[in-house]
């Protein structure tokens, strides 16, 4: 198929080789076990909704462990092209389930962090047990209950900062606060924890960021989000009351934010590459249907209509992998365009690629809204991307800070 060559184009035959294996972990392990099981998603108990094999298969692949060390066993990536193979491999997985897919890449996004800026004997510490566990995952915890993408635009101005708080107290961290919308909170081993250390500060002079095992007086796991949508990942919240890590666990200290691009920007490709793998499965399953299903005594592919409604899916998912791969491309490549693509991408693949999901829903007509066809799903899983790693509007008001940085303002504060 012509999406299928596009992708190949100018790929590094590692690349591509790591993509074929993935589609067929995809094709063999997740959707068939999606599609058996479509209930799944839904069982409340969280623990019950993936089966530990997948996390297996995805292990065995080396596909979990992507931006791990090599030197710690981690699967080993050029670092030229990373951000583009990191692009690449989330786009399949989310082909199967984008739930799974955000269980795995936050593996690799904070493993990237980690890997820059967590003292050696961390490293050395956490990153062998993330490769000996199959079921080991990671949390980024940033957003909380009543702030989360806002703190981005940066308007850096005291109202701003965090409500959680660290406090240096003997020789530990005490750490009290909550997290909101943490993807792998229910499961997670290991949380990066972001807290006000400077009050008064301002977010990029007073946030430092913690290591905080799971298990750690003081850290629970308040709940299991019902989400719209991605609902393998469990997302949920985490609450810190008093609780006390080691000094040496301070990853960052007040300038931590400066340093969390280091996460975001390869983040938001692999968010993008994420939506684009469900658009994928949505145009896949559509133009199965209408090129099988008879209406009016033809094919639906051969109405005017349902060929209008391909023809708009196929040209805006491929306009968000051209958009991708420059972006991709900017972040490898450490190029000072790589911030504004970035945000491009999240804002064009969360709408284009829900639009592409609304089209698979109406030429499945009644069968698209029918929970075991799957179509609904991917609907609701599209759905999630405007509000992840940034809501829309705070994206597009990322977008022209970037671009008039000047003139644009802080959209708060004085200016």
């Amino acid at each position: 198929m012509l999406l299928d060559e596009m992708v190949d184009r100018g790929l590094p035959q590692e690349t591509r080789m790591m993509r074929d294996v993935t589609r067929k972990f995809a094709n063999e392990h997740v959707i068939p076990f999606v599609r058996k099981n479509w209930q799944a998603e839904w069982n409340m108990n969280p623990d019950a909704r993936l089966p530990r094999k997948i996390l297996e298969v995805a292990d065995e692949i080396g596909i979990r462990t992507l931006g791990v060390p090599e030197e710690f066993g981690g699967t080993p990536l050029d670092p030229k092209t990373e951000t583009q193979t990191f692009a690449v491999i989330s786009e399949e997985i989310s082909r199967g389930d984008c739930g799974l897919a955000e269980k795995l890449v936050q593996i690799w996004k904070v493993s990237v962090l980690l890997r820059n800026i967590a003292p050696r004997h961390l490293q050395e510490k956490w990153f062998p047990q993330v490769v000996k566990d199959p079921t080991f995952l990671l949390s980024h915890c940033l957003t909380e209950p009543r702030g989360a993408s806002d703190r981005w635009l940066p308007y850096d101005v005291p109202e701003a900062m965090m409500h959680t708080r660290a406090e240096f107290k003997g020789d530990k961290w005490v750490i009290n606060g909550r997290k909101q919308f943490i993807t792998n909170a229910w499961d997670s081993k290991l949380y990066v924890v972001y807290a006000t250390t400077k009050p008064g500060a301002g977010m990029t002079r007073g946030t430092s960021c913690f290591l905080v095992p799971r298990g750690t007086p003081g850290l629970s796991v308040a709940r299991c989000n019902e989400t719209l949508g991605g609902r393998f990942m469990n997302n949920g919240e985490i609450v810190l009351e008093n609780c006390a890590v080691p000094k040496d666990h301070l990853l960052v200290e007040d300038v931590a934010l400066a340093k969390a691009g280091i996460y975001f920007r390869p983040g938001k490709i692999i968010q993008g590459s994420k939506n684009i793998g469900v658009g994928v499965r949505a145009f896949e399953e559509t133009a199965k249907y209408v090129q099988d299903y008879v209406q009016g005594g033809k094919k639906l592919i051969k109405h005017q209509a349902t060929a209008l409604r391909l023809a708009e899916m196929a040209t805006k998912i491929c306009a968000v992998r051209g958009l991708l791969r420059e972006a991709s491309k900017a972040v490898d490549e450490k190029l000072p365009e790589a911030e504004v693509l970035c945000n491009m991408v999240k804002l064009y693949a969360s709408e284009a690629v829900l639009d592409v999901c609304r089209n698979a829903m109406e030429l499945h007509g009644g069968n698209g809204t029918m929970l075991e066809f799957g179509i609904e799903k991917l609907y609701r899983d599209a759905s999630m991307y405007l509000h992840m790693d940034g809501t829309v509007d705070i994206t597009k008001f990322k977008i022209v800070k970037n671009l008039f940085p000047d003139t644009a303002g802080k959209y708060a504060g004085n200016d």
